[in-house]
């Protein structure tokens, strides 16, 4: 029997349905809520110059998402062994830290170089506790393990700020880390993480659980408290699966499943670095604010992002894996996806 089959037969797929489930349930029951508490706190986005809405939208709402993910995660504990470890209380404590802090960036707009310096520490929790991105089978690792730590940090920190760069359409980041979730899923399946796969698939759930009230006209906006939120997890969760098991190719692999964040960060601090303005300076030059000057609508302008970041996602996910049972659950993971996004669009 080949050994992607051995590997696949070994996991307990109704262990990561239930993960999925609970967290989409209790995502899209509490973003009512979400969206409640975040009028009440006075978290609203007002239209400005290069925002998108052009009504004021509570901006909280990634509190649901937090809460899908966080009640699934603490029901499914007695199960699984890789939620009592160090590594995920340390992920755990991490996760707190960036959710207190996006809220109290949405309710009173914190300046940027203390989130910046907020991120570090949670990055550094990370790794002290046991979690670091793991290059062992790449030819030049003794050279580079002495860095393993400092790359760890700039990884979570990076990808904490590529999906909230990427919030600035209704429905784009949670829409996008769902696609890059499954992505990681997937591929965290192949390699035998366990504890990672639970994770990405709490998180997809999530996102999809909050996404009918975000997606475009949005009720509510998920905020720095989603935003950052989604970052941390992906980050963290490629580190647990991803970059443990793939060898040289585990960067690539990385990069292919959170692409469209990945590099829109990229080339936004390449386009400040060459017009000589602050990294941390917002514009209008992300790619979804480009589509949309194109004249693309906010819901197709999304759309063309969802199908950028299934491309990529698909090919990832090609390259790893050479099994057609896996082929044919990433299959069913994105027919899904889009039928709900059509289901979505639908929605008046």
């Amino acid at each position: 029997m080949p050994e992607a089959e051995v590997t696949l037969m070994a996991h307990n797929w109704l262990l990561y349905m239930a993960a999925f489930a609970i967290a989409f349930a209790v995502a899209l029951l509490t973003t009512p809520f979400a969206r409640s508490l975040a009028i009440r706190f006075h978290a609203v986005d007002f239209p400005r110059a290069r925002g998108m809405n052009k009504e004021p939208v509570p901006r909280m709402g990634g509190l649901a998402i937090v809460l899908g993910f966080m009640c699934s995660v603490l029901l499914l504990t007695p199960f699984v062994e890789g939620l009592r470890t160090l590594p995920f209380i340390g992920f755990l404590v991490g996760a707190v830290i960036i959710v207190a802090v996006g809220m109290l960036d949405d309710v009173y707009e914190l300046g940027p170089k203390f989130k910046f310096a907020v991120q570090i520490l949670v990055g550094i929790i990370v790794v002290v506790t046991g979690t670091k991105i793991d290059f062992i089978m790449w030819p030049m690792w003794q050279y580079i393990k002495p860095f393993s730590s400092v790359i760890t940090v700039i990884w979570i920190v990076g990808l904490i700020n590529a999906v909230n760069l990427i919030d600035g359409l209704d429905g784009l980041a949670a829409g996008v880390t769902s696609i890059a979730s499954i992505c990681l899923m997937v591929l965290c399946i192949v390699s035998g993480s366990e504890l990672a796969v639970v994770l990405t698939a709490t998180l997809a759930g999530s996102c999809l659980g909050f996404l009918p009230r975000n997606f475009s006209p949005a009720e509510v906006y998920m905020g720095d408290t989603g935003s950052t939120f989604l970052g941390y997890v992906l980050a963290v969760c490629s580190c647990m699966g991803v970059f443990k098991s793939y060898a040289i190719l585990s960067i690539v692999l990385a990069v292919l499943a959170m692409a469209l964040p990945i590099c829109d960060t990229l080339f936004a601090m390449i386009r400040r670095a060459v017009n000589h303005k602050p990294i941390m300076m917002a514009d209008r030059g992300h790619l979804h604010h480009r589509l949309v000057d194109a004249g693309y609508s906010n819901k197709q302008a999304v759309i063309i992002l969802y199908g950028l970041s299934a491309v990529s996602a698909v090919i990832a996910v090609l390259i790893a894996i050479q099994d057609i049972r896996a082929t044919l659950i990433v299959f069913f993971f994105f027919i899904v996806l889009l039928l709900m996004l059509f289901v979505y669009r639908k929605r008046t």
